[in-house]
């Protein structure tokens, strides 16, 4: 049985202490008197420190240009309600619910993981995406500084990066950035869910406005570091409307790219958005997720590579039609440039790429 609370949480995402999987036991509360009393949740936002022991993922999907990721946080207080990541802080023993936006994992040893990769004999560059997984420029960042760790050691030994936040707190990191991209080794994308404050704010409750993250997408620009927007998640007849604004809007504030991806809610993400959404948008709620059905096989999570980011049948299609026209219209001429995979700087040891043994058999 999951914990409920009776009333929407102000600042947070989730609506309830969903269960988790990998547990067999569950906290309830009973009464003799047979009277079924509601838990009171503690909301406030705790830290605790991981000692890991590898910061660098292999990321294997198909659907992903990049094949590395790092996190430097585990959890993430924006608490976007639609997050997949949510899904990974079972396996820390939490819940997808709350536990994921109040339970933050964090690992200061981040960077020195990072450099001592870096200098591993085998390493091979490829560009490697921050954050994966939770937003690398969440709030605890501002507190422990380990985003602005790892781009230092990455700066330090020309690697290229591919940052993706929705938070302006990245702004604080324009004086790396910048350099970096004077090298051709960063690539940031920002996020933009919703172009109206009061669906952004029950979306992603703890996350910066839709105008801060126009202003960040034009600060980056204006400082030649190139930015592309994620118009993500596309909810039908939520947010799905705005696609064309958001896309005109990125562009207008000197985004070189757009990508979108229609909500896929994998794992306990399905049971965490149906609470939400029914509570939130009870008189949408149904339209709403029987049309995520359509896109998903009847299921509100579709896990096939080549399908589970874009989804298929009618709606879907409307959508994919809808994003390559507006990319077209807005796009036209722009692209983001290549990363520069030879700037690599190893202490005594010659670069290794990818592309090594090619270049060697020419």
């Amino acid at each position: 049985m999951s914990l409920k609370s009776q009333n929407p949480i102000k600042g947070r995402g989730a609506q309830h202490l969903s269960g988790n999987r990998f547990l067999q036991l569950q906290y309830v509360r009973e009464h003799e008197e047979g009277l079924d009393e509601l838990w009171e949740l503690d909301t406030k936002t705790q830290f605790f420190e991981e000692h890991a022991r590898k910061i660098i993922n292999k990321v294997t999907s198909p659907d992903l240009g990049l094949t590395y990721s790092m996190n430097p946080y585990q959890g993430c207080e924006h608490g976007c309600v639609y997050c997949y990541a949510r899904n990974t802080h079972e396996y820390y023993g939490y819940s997808a619910g709350l536990d994921f936006e109040t339970k933050i994992i964090v690992k200061r040893n981040a960077a020195e993981l990072l450099k001592k990769q870096f200098e591993h004999p085998k390493w091979e560059v490829y560009p490697i995406m921050l954050s994966g997984n939770t937003d690398c420029y969440q709030p605890a960042e501002k507190k422990f500084k380990i985003t602005r760790q790892m781009l230092q050691v990455c700066l330090e030994y020309r690697h290229p990066v591919s940052i993706i936040t929705k938070n302006s707190l990245i702004l604080r990191d324009t004086d790396i950035l910048q350099e970096m991209a004077r090298l051709s080794l960063v690539h940031v994308n920002i996020s933009i869910t919703s172009l109206q404050e009061d669906i952004r704010q029950k979306l992603e409750p703890r996350t910066a406005t839709s105008a801060k993250r126009l202003h960040v997408v034009e600060s980056l620009s204006q400082l030649n570091i190139p930015v592309r927007v994620m118009a993500a998640p596309m909810i039908p007849f939520l947010n799905s409307h705005e696609l064309p604004t958001i896309m005109k809007a990125a562009s207008d504030h000197g985004a070189l790219d757009a990508e979108y991806i229609l909500v896929r809610l994998n794992g306990s993400i399905g049971d965490i958005f149906t609470h939400w959404i029914k509570q939130i948008y009870p008189d949408k709620a149904q339209r709403i997720l029987e049309t995520i059905k359509q896109t998903r096989g009847g299921k509100l999570n579709e896990s096939r590579f080549g399908i589970r980011m874009r989804g298929e049948g009618e709606f879907a299609d409307m959508i994919s039609r809808l994003f390559y026209t507006m990319h077209r219209k807005y796009f036209k001429g722009k692209s983001m440039p290549a990363y520069d995979l030879r700037a690599f700087l190893r202490k005594n040891r010659p670069p290794k790429t990818l592309f090594s043994d090619l270049e060697s058999e020419e």
